[in-house]
Formats: C-alpha cells, structure tokens, sequence
C-alpha cells in the first residue's frame, strides 16, 4: 500500500476497504447533495437543461464572496461533490488528463493549445453506465461554467446519440471544468478573480502572472512547493507532459498547451503526515487523494515518491487561512455522521478521514 499513511492505511485494512486503484471503477454508494436550508448551494446540474443526447447550457451567474468566506466554502462544496460519487478514495498518482491514442480532435475548443485534446482514451470516464446515466448532469453542470462548454455538450451529445449502450463515458477531460464550477459556485466568480477554464494550465499561468503584479486582483497566486504553508482551499498542481518541478519551468513556457491537473486542499493534517485533496476526473469521479507529506525547513509539504508525478505549483489563495477544520465540519460529513442505519464502508472511512465530534438532530 504504497504512498499512504500508516494511520489511514490501517483504518481502511480495519475497514476491509484497501483504497486501491480499482476501487474508484466500482459503482459506489452516493450521499444525495444537501437540500438549500441545509447547505445554500446550486446543484451543477442546474446549469443545464435535457438529458443525455439533448443537454443544452442553462444560463447562469457565478458567486462573489469575500476571499476569507470563499476558501471555506470552495472545501466545503467540494467535499459534498466527492459524497455526490460515492466518497472514492483514490491513489494520489492517478488522473485522467490529456488525449487519448487517437489524439486531440480538431476544430473546437478540445483542440489546438489547450492540453487536454479529445481523444476516446485516457480522457473517457471510468465509472459504469448506470452511474455515467446518474452523474451526466452533474459533469455537464461543471462545463457550463467554462468558456466553450456550450461546444463540449454539443460534442457530447453528438457522442450519445451514437453511443451503443446509451449514455456512457464523456469524450473530454473535465477536471479543469470541475475546479472552474467550485470557483463559480464558491464565490470566486469573475474572470479577473479566477480565469474559468477547460485546462488547468490556463488559470495556473494566471495565478503564475499574479507574481508579478502587485494590482492584480487574481484570487490565487502560484508559488513553488514548500515556499508557504498548504492550507485548505489551495491547489496543488502536477504535470505529465510536458513535465515540470518548479514555477520557473512553467514560466518558460507560459501560454502553450500542456497535460496538467490540480486538486483542491481540503485538510492539512500535521499530525498524521498527510495532506487531503480532492480533484474532478479522478479515474472518473470526484475523488479524494491521501498525499504523504513532511515539515521541510518548518513548512510542511507534499512528498511524494520520486516515482510519482511530483507537485510543481501550490496555487495558494490570497487570505489569511482561517479554515483548517473547513473539512471535519463540513455539513456534508456532520449529515454523514447523522446516518441512521446500514451504511457503506466509503461512508465509514470518510467517517474515519474527519473524525470531528458531531451532535445530531440540534
């Protein structure tokens, strides 16, 4: 059980749950969104309209909070978006960026610069087609709010009406549209605060540039790996290809397309050597990353296995960061811990993952 901690590793061995790679294939056991009165948040489905073969943009507006508000929130939307496919834990190695063996498809915007081509490969969803069926508008909902999603959902329709088995996996990577829909819907809602983008690369150059702007009023600014404390509602970013270490490597090739993904933080635990983050396109879901960290020169940051893809920009959101419990008492997980009755081992290791004290029924 490579890359995990010793602490979660034996609460999943306790749980019979080992969070290997195929786990996230499995149909899972969702945990429904919370009604508004509970937890006020826009479903992303309702950002579209139809169903799979007719989906159609819905028109819509984003949030705008005060930043200290947002980096709450974006953890706390995020974490109820992982209960929506099923709490997945998955390897922190593992994305689904880039274009699949047949290449990048030409003439919109999957195409060109962007670093996440079309293809029918690497890029496809994971997940059964039931659960395809159950998450299309959700998925959808997250590319309503990125430039050119209205092109991806004509292409995925077209993708549907010729599908065989009906509604099944979606032709491009959606991680960055899913990053873009928890800024939108988080509060970090104009282009100047965050550029809502199909590729990551595109707001991690953004929040690069900020570095070199003092009047910027972009959100995130980009640092290298170790230079701040992670905190909750941060992202780490990786790199496949072209592969990157640091900032500078980036910067030398600002503006050009390249297979990136970030996750958002959504704990930092010192105490048991790890940081929790949550990424869209995750072997085909949202899912959860257990990333081994350690205190390096007083800050504590990822570190990972020279084997793996390393994390060469900390996007880190400009306040103060005053939510470290953001997860633990989350209102998706205080309604988890409320469950009455036969429950999933997922649910009881996301139990496990934020073991807050939480009372019912007040």
């Amino acid at each position: 059980m490579s890359g995990r901690s010793t602490c979660l590793a034996a609460v999943f061995a306790t749980l019979l749950l080992p969070p290997t790679r195929a786990s996230a294939q499995q149909v899972t056991t969702p945990f429904e969104r919370l009604p508004a009165q509970v937890f006020d948040a826009t479903p992303p489905a309702a950002r579209v309209t139809g169903v799979p073969g007719s989906m159609a943009l819905r028109p819509g507006t984003c949030r705008s909070l005060p930043i200290a508000d947002a980096r709450r929130r974006i953890v706390e939307l995020a974490v109820q978006e992982w209960g929506f496919f099923g709490f997945p834990v998955v390897e922190y190695n593992d994305d689904d960026e880039g274009p699949g063996p047949g290449g990048a498809r030409t003439g919109g915007p999957g195409a060109g610069t962007n670093g996440q081509g079309g293809g029918r490969g690497r890029g496809r969803s994971r997940i059964g087609t039931p659960e395809a069926a159950r998450t299309a508008a959700s998925i959808g909902g997250y590319w309503a709010v990125t430039p050119g999603g209205g092109w991806i959902l004509e292409n995925q329709n077209e993708y549907w009406r010729e599908a065989i088995s009906g509604v099944t996996r979606w032709r491009f990577p959606w991680s960055a549209a899913f990053i873009s829909w928890l800024m939108c819907e988080g509060g970090i809602g104009t282009p100047e605060q965050f550029q809502r983008a199909i590729a990551h690369h595109t707001y991690i150059d953004q929040a690069i540039r900020a570095n070199d702007s003092a009047s910027s009023r972009t959100a995130y600014i980009a640092r290298d790996v170790g230079e701040a404390p992670v905190a909750p509602g941060d992202m780490l970013c990786t790199s496949r290809q072209p592969v990157f270490r640091t900032i500078a490597d980036r910067r030398r090739q600002m503006g050009q397309g390249a297979r990136t993904h970030c996750d958002v933080v959504v704990k930092v635990d010192a105490a048991a050597g790890h940081i929790l983050a949550i990424g869209g396109n995750v072997r085909g879901v949202v899912g959860l990353k257990i990333l081994p960290a350690a205190r390096v020169r007083g800050v504590l940051q990822p570190a990972l296995p020279a084997s793996a893809r390393q994390v060469f920009a900390h996007l880190s959101l400009r306040s103060q960061a005053t939510a470290p419990d953001a997860f633990d008492n989350s209102p998706t997980l205080a309604a988890l811990a409320c469950v009455v009755g036969p429950t999933t081992a997922r649910w009881a290791a996301a139990r496990q993952l934020a073991p807050a004290v939480v009372r019912c029924g007040d």
